[in-house]
């Protein structure tokens, strides 16, 4: 989350520098408050906002590739040229500053208006009529992109949620904790919408889609036309089939609303419950504990996130938690709820104020299977994110795409794949014709513990553990027959920026 600034740092550039004071190619330095990074790039030097635009990540710590800068945190990636964010989770551009060279010494004098995106070349006449299923990552990074690259048709974009597009990484880190203010949870303001003629229509519920007759029939009876459509339903919370699990204060953690009633009970809460030990689970178990409320965390596994982190990463997690007083009971299920008292199958009994189910989500592919599209275990879509219907693609948790890093096809559930997949959707539908090849990334946040992931690796052979794990200073590289598909990292962001790299260039060898 953005973070408060301070002083800028290292020199002023108004006054020039020399060719000794880069390092690594790289200088940080200031424009009076602002704080600005030089890039040289063979003959060239570029002049940069030095933040991300994320989350605030200092781009002088990040990695330089051809003519971009990627961010450290979440990997976010600019063009050095024009300032433009290449790819998400950045959505913003950064600035960009005039330089000019004299007497050997380099000079930035004043920032450059915001220059216009690189074209994309296309095929074809651009549609009239988008219409977007789907209010979440995938939906609206979509319609941002196709606005970013001059697309004036009609967008149209279908949600059943009742709030407008929200960063939902947020909702189980910072803005549950307490620490991030509610105005830094929408994606962007509710006035972007209507100044970019995206005409957003909330808590309306898409019934059906004639791929034949290129319909999208509304629940309150009206229909949408198309030329181009983005099925981006999402996924939804697994529910407990168990008794008396619909209790108000029982709760699953997707939507705005959902975290707005989890913060309502955990106001004056002295214990929570946390059913699993997902990501989202602990995250939520971490949020909560900086509420100074007891938590206790149930989950059948002996081992929090082994299956998708390994064991010394599991144990790992599971020591950081308890060391800021959450307990576990693993190997543990409720299988009843009576008022506020949880029942586990081992035969305990767990009173709490505030219960939060994380045991996983669905992908929502109803509509997909009523459209007739093919499915399985997702939406199966091309290379390009088309689905088998005519100008129907689909993004988001619900895609199962041919993924060239792991050599098979995949879905995954994260936040910045699913809006990278959106805006390459976006091109694809004015005629770009661009393969989806972006490795698959996410992050999540316990306590002040980052851990970043690249790749995807559902089995391997062997994990390779480079640095300290129990001192927050690793990497772990996940192989199968001697080839790594994923890597995790604590505090090695370049480590994992050079893996997300390494991935990259492999797959298009």
């Amino acid at each position: 989350m953005a973070q408060e600034q301070s002083p800028p740092s290292g020199p002023d550039l108004t006054k020039g520098v020399g060719p000794s004071d880069f390092k690594d190619d790289k200088l940080l330095g200031h424009v009076g408050d602002d704080e600005v990074l030089l890039v040289k790039r063979g003959a060239e030097i570029f002049a940069v906002g030095a933040h991300c635009t994320h989350y605030h990540g200092p781009l002088a710590d990040g990695l330089v590739t051809g003519e971009n800068v990627r961010c450290p945190w979440h990997h976010a990636c600019f063009d050095l040229r024009t300032g433009e964010a290449e790819r998400a989770p950045a959505l913003s551009p950064i600035d960009c500053w005039q330089v000019e060279r004299r007497d050997g010494r380099v000079f930035v004098t004043g920032k450059r208006e915001q220059s216009k995106p690189r074209g994309i070349v296309t095929k074809g006449a651009p549609p009239k009529n988008v219409v977007i299923v789907g209010g979440g990552a995938a939906g609206f990074a979509a319609a941002e992109m196709l606005r970013r690259h001059g697309y004036s048709g009609s967008i149209v974009m279908v949600s059943d949620d009742a709030a407008a597009p929200v960063d939902r990484p947020n909702l189980s880190k910072d803005y549950l904790a307490g620490s991030a203010p509610e105005d830094w949870v929408p994606l962007r303001p509710d006035d972007f919408y209507a100044g970019n003629k995206i005409e957003l229509r909330l808590k309306t519920e898409v019934v059906a889609i004639d791929p034949k007759q290129r319909q999208v029939r509304c629940a309150d009876g009206k229909s949408l036309g198309y030329d181009r459509l983005l099925l981006a339903t999402g996924a939804e919370p697994v529910r407990l089939p168990v008794p008396a699990a619909d209790q108000p204060h029982v709760h699953t953690l997707r939507s705005l609303a959902d975290c707005r009633a989890i913060i309502a009970d955990a106001n004056g809460a002295k214990r929570a419950l946390v059913i699993g030990a997902s990501f989202i689970g602990l995250e939520v178990a971490a949020a909560l504990r900086a509420r100074n409320i007891e938590v206790h965390v149930v989950a059948p596994e002996a081992r929090p996130m082994e299956r998708v982190l390994g064991r010394e990463l599991g144990d790992f997690i599971r020591g950081l938690h308890e060391e800021h007083g959450v307990v576990f009971h693993l190997g543990e299920t409720v299988t009843a709820f009576d008022g506020r008292r949880a029942t586990l199958k081992g035969g305990g009994a767990l009173e709490t104020d505030v219960v939060v189910v994380g045991v996983g989500v669905r992908p929502r592919l109803k509509l997909a299977e009523q459209a007739g599209l093919t499915v399985d275990r997702g939406v199966v879509v091309d290379a390009f994110l088309r689905t088998g219907a005519p100008d129907i693609y689909a993004a988001g948790d619900i895609a199962r795409w041919p993924d060239p890093h792991s050599g098979t096809a995949i879905r995954v559930e994260h936040w910045v794949v699913a809006e990278r997949q959106g805006q390459a959707v976006a091109r694809n539908m004015l005629g770009a014709e661009e393969r989806f090849d972006a490795v698959p990334f996410f992050w999540s946040q316990h306590y002040d513990v980052p851990i970043n992931y690249v790749g995807h690796a559902e089995q391997w052979d062997e994990i390779a553990i480079e640095g300290d794990v129990a001192a927050k200073d690793c990497v772990l590289r996940y192989k199968a027959k001697g080839r790594v598909l994923a890597v995790a990292s604590i505090y090695r962001d370049i480590d994992s920026l050079k893996a997300e790299l390494a991935m990259e260039r492999a797959a298009a060898r």
